[in-house]
């Protein structure tokens, strides 16, 4: 049988760290959140004439580099030259 005076005397104590690290947790996820995805994060594309007059271009012209656009793809690629890979008879190996 259970005394009901030991059942008084048990209180959990300790809550309040569980609050401190949910509420640090939060706060992080929202921080990052917010780093990540502002209206500053977004990538800014330049062309190769925008290049040329940037610290960038500057610095690889000054190490004897050319800055030029990049050359663009062929709209249909050609197929690999060679077999290809074969599918193994066991796709999930022993462990």
């Amino acid at each position: 049988m259970t005394d009901v005076r030991t059942i008084k005397e048990r209180k959990r104590h300790g809550g309040a760290p569980l609050v401190v690290a949910a509420v640090v947790a939060i706060l992080g996820v929202l921080g990052m959140l917010i780093v990540d995805h502002g209206p500053w994060s977004e990538p800014k594309v330049q062309p190769a004439a925008t290049a040329n007059h940037t610290t960038t271009g500057e610095a690889a012209r000054s190490a004897g580099a050319k800055v030029t656009p990049t050359e663009p793809r062929a709209p249909i690629e050609p197929v690999p030259p060679g077999p290809e890979p074969v599918q193994p008879a066991n796709p999930n190996p022993p462990q």
